[in-house]
């Protein structure tokens, strides 16, 4: 294997291995979501609580994966929540029924949760450490990991119908990003801004009560993971239903949302050197509210597609840089913050739903406004650090 001689770059490139397996290992158990279905003889609304079991598990893992950053430190966290994710990979191939199958998967939104706290806790110490911006980045890595795991869905279903056999070599493929990810990260030596945590009150079980600016940052996360998770499941239904778009341009709401997304994300860093994260998040929201109220408002198929364009671009850089900030402030900070998160993915998109049903769609994608000029008011609310560190560009190999 190629040997790293750059401190900065072989954090990296190992902090970008943890975010790649968590998008990879998601985007291949979501690709097989049919076949479940199939072998298990689900229902939809069965396939409903199956996709639930891993977001809940996410949620509700805060006092664990608080005591665990505390007892492990980030570097060793983040490493047996990805082994244990393959291991929930593998479990779930060969689940018997669909009992055993939500446990995995509730198994598994808990590693979720873990290995979420603990790399972006790596992303963050590896700014801190070395004074350069990649928490952008490596948020984008993430997506990268989604889109190889759909090609190895892809190439598996024309060589085999086999869950277990594509589960196996995904499995293989996760073992050697997290062989890959162990050399590089960072040693944990203390929590970052421990001071932050003893200026706050701890409960009895040694969690940290949550100060005004944990809250803003946790309200911001919450709702610029709703606007974030609600365009990618609901942006192709409203191109059918409310913009009219053909069954073949239809898809390609998504496509550009993810794509505007991904390339903010290659770009943010940048962004955040330049005007700090703070003008970065703010601007962003607007951006997003301001241009996907628009598109609403025209209705068509060029405008939805601007509009979600804005939301892509608007909301990539949200999530990197509250992280960035929450890191800053303590373990529990981002363990409170990460929860959130997930919570906002897990409520927004079915949120969406209850809204559209006694309206319409296009009043449900209002509430992505909504929540898009509630990160505003949040960000405005977080005592952002500046100026921020020099942009480092993530290399490919």
């Amino acid at each position: 294997m190629l040997r790293v001689h750059d401190p900065f770059l072989r954090g990296q490139l190992a902090t970008a291995a943890l975010f790649s397996s968590l998008g990879f290992q998601y985007a291949t158990w979501a690709s097989r979501i049919p076949a479940f279905k199939a072998d298990l003889h689900l229902t939809s609304a069965e396939v409903g609580f199956f996709l639930m079991a891993a977001g809940v598990g996410a949620a509700v893992s805060f006092p664990l994966v608080a005591y665990l950053m505390r007892r492990l430190g980030s570097q060793r966290l983040a490493l047996l929540s990805a082994l244990g994710l393959t291991l929930m990979l593998l479990a779930l191939s060969v689940a018997p029924n669909y009992p055993v199958a939500l446990l995995v998967m509730g198994v598994d939104g808990v590693l979720v949760g873990c290995l979420n706290t603990a790399m972006n806790a790596q992303g963050a110490a590896l700014e801190t450490t070395y004074g350069r911006n990649t928490m952008a980045k490596l948020h984008a890595t993430f997506s990268a990991g989604s889109f190889a795991a759909a090609l190895l869905a892809s190439g598996m279903n024309a060589v085999t119908s086999s869950v277990v056999a594509h589960f196996g070599v995904a499995a293989l493929l996760l073992v050697i990003l997290a062989a890959c990810a162990r050399t590089g990260l960072l040693p944990d030596e203390g929590a970052p801004a421990d001071t932050e945590e003893k200026k706050t009150s701890r409960t009895r079980t040694g969690w940290t009560l949550p100060t005004g600016v944990t809250l803003w940052m946790c309200c911001a996360m919450a709702f610029g993971t709703v606007a974030e998770g609600a365009m990618n499941d609901w942006s192709t239904l409203y191109m059918e239903d409310i913009a009219l778009a053909s069954e073949q341009v239809a898809p390609l709401g998504i496509a550009v949302v993810s794509g505007a997304m991904v390339a903010a994300r290659l770009l943010a860093d940048g962004w955040r050197a330049r005007w700090g994260d703070g003008r970065v998040v703010v601007l962003g929201s607007v951006v997003a509210g301001v241009g996907l109220g628009t598109a609403l408002l025209a209705g068509g198929v060029i405008p939805a597609l601007l509009g979600f364009g804005a939301v892509g671009l608007g909301v990539a850089a949200v999530t990197p840089c509250v992280y960035v900030a929450a890191a800053k402030r303590g373990s529990d900070t981002l363990t409170l913050v990460a929860a959130m998160g997930t919570t906002g993915l897990l409520a927004g998109p079915p949120l969406i739903g209850f809204v559209a049903n006694a309206s319409s769609l296009a009043w449900g994608l209002g509430l992505v406004c909504v929540c898009a000029f509630v990160v505003t008011l949040c960000a405005t609310r977080i005592p952002w650090e500046t100026p921020a560190p020099k942009s480092e560009p993530l290399p490919a190999d």
